[in-house]
């Protein structure tokens, strides 16, 4: 197939055609969580994004070496230079170890992912197993005169790599901006300048984690982990590394001057950055009180929800929105994506239910399956495919409705279009449907023809009471009449 994928490119701030450095091999490197507590939709927009690529690249003939990184060393609490480790701050107040807290909540990581339909990346490499990277990529970056040591510590020299080269280049910032915006905090004083951010820290003695290394005993900023295991995975350039749009800065910007500082060249092709998630219009955050874990909406379990929303309605919602732009939650949001995938759900059920005729007339479904492509190849326009296949649910409703008819080949090619684009590329499913809120309704349902069975069987109207049975048979249920009226089970 043709390559004609277009994606933004946050580097240079235009889309771009797709075109792979070592075809048909494509490296991508995509920020994972750090593992101190339990995934949020914060974690899941990233994940679904880079999946939606992953998937259609791999669709499009590529071999993709997909790697998405664990932080379990910890970011600091305050930023990347100052402040507690969260997982040794977690693990000091839960008197753990720190990797039995990382397990735990990866584990869960590792279920909500399964449950969003997010296929695993190719690698999962650990901060922590990689320390021995990060120091040979600090000591490159010493040895090319863009770092120093200060009382134990390396700090990256930004002042230094500025005249270079240009800090800033992925967020468009000057290092004026930078150190306007730099706060002061404790431990500035073994810096030359405020921007500077660490390499390496000197562990103070209550710090559970640490490693030996040339300057100190101690563990490595926050920004090295990613430089030094894409390079290790995914070689000195590789095409794509993604992330949340509140990683350009300054996360990717400080990963593109270690690149260029070790190696003198950008280490990546193609930046892209998903958009963020707001909750009834605020920023999602912990200190706001509007902080919701996937867990919870999966289960409804917190005030801010009125029911629990499935997985694949999460899914459904966060790809109803481009991956560029916000995404605000709200219970009213994601009812209407709750009622949309079931439409869509159903239509691909109705798909099955559709008796050929000889000629298409009343619908015209031909050119779906361009459609699609066109809107994937955009950048990844998710919504305007699912917009398309809405278009395509109403022409197969029309067709059930003995409105329209549809040739055979025109249904089997349907079939395949919504098989390929929902189920493989969006990666959408039908999801069991043993929910408690659904059975309970079913159950109303069968006990309310039961009863009208009864009514019958009292009026003697006997062929109304077989009929009314044998549906129910029909459909898997098994009616019992009894001395005080009857019971039934559903034979799955």
């Amino acid at each position: 197939m043709e390559n004609k994928l277009i994606i933004y490119n946050t580097l240079t701030r235009r889309k771009e055609l797709f075109v792979p450095l070592h075809a048909p091999h494509v490296g991508m490197y995509v920020c994972g969580p750090t593992v101190y507590g339990d995934g949020h939709l914060g974690h899941a927009r990233p994940a679904i994004t880079f999946d939606i690529l992953y998937r259609y690249l791999t669709h499009l003939g590529y071999k993709v070496r997909y790697v998405r990184n664990i932080t379990d060393v910890g970011h600091l609490e305050h930023d990347a230079d100052d402040g507690e480790d969260k997982i040794a701050k977690k693990a000091r107040l839960e008197q753990l170890e720190p990797m039995e807290v990382v397990q735990y909540y990866l584990n869960r990581y590792h279920k909500a992912m399964e449950a969003l339909n997010v296929l695993p990346p190719s690698i999962e490499p650990h901060a922590s197993g990689h320390i021995i990277e990060q120091i040979q990529l600090v000591e490159e970056i010493l040895k090319n005169g863009y770092a120093y040591e200060s009382k134990g510590s390396v700090y990256f020299d930004v002042a230094k790599y500025n005249k270079d080269h240009h800090y800033g280049v992925l967020s468009g910032r000057n290092l004026d901006d930078v150190l306007n915006t730099t706060r002061e905090l404790d431990g500035q004083e073994e810096k030359h300048n405020p921007a500077d951010f660490a390499l390496w820290k000197c562990a103070q003695p209550e710090h559970i984690m640490r490693w030996p290394s040339p300057w100190s005993n101690g563990f490595p900023g926050w920004h090295c982990e990613c430089t030094a295991m894409g390079r290790k995975y995914l070689g000195e350039t590789f095409d794509i590394h993604g992330g949340g749009m509140d990683l350009v800065f300054p996360h990717h910007e400080c990963e593109i001057a270690q690149a260029v500082a070790s190696e003198g060249h950008q280490m990546v092709h193609y930046w892209m950055h998903n958009n963020m998630i707001t909750i009834n219009g605020q920023k999602m955050g912990k200190s706001l009180g509007n902080f919701i874990t996937l867990d919870e909406f999966f289960t409804g379990s917190n005030k801010l929800l009125t029911q629990a929303y499935s997985p694949m309605t999460i899914r459904f919602f966060i790809l109803q929105a481009h991956y560029r732009s916000t995404v605000d939650f709200s219970n009213e949001a994601l009812q209407a994506a709750e009622k949309g995938l079931e439409r869509l759900l159903e239509g691909v059920k109705n798909l099955e239910r559709i008796t050929p005729a000889k000629a298409t007339s009343g619908i015209e479904p031909q050119g779906l399956r361009e459609k699609c492509y066109e809107a994937m190849n955009d950048d990844l326009n998710t919504p305007i495919v699912i917009s398309h296949l809405f278009d395509a649910t109403r022409m197969i409703n029309t067709v059930i409705d003995k409105k329209a008819t549809i040739s055979a080949e025109d249904l089997e090619e349907l079939k395949s279009v919504f098989h390929l684009f929902v189920f493989d590329l969006l990666g959408l499913k039908a999801e069991a449907e043993n929910n408690a809120a659904r059975e309970e309704a079913y159950g109303k349902v069968v006990d309310m023809l039961l009863e009208q069975r009864m009514q019958a069987k009292a009026n003697k109207d006997w062929a109304t009471s077989d009929k009314i049975r044998d549906n129910l048979a029909a459909l898997g249920f098994e009616v019992k009449d009894t001395k005080d009226g009857f019971t039934w089970k559903l034979n799955k």
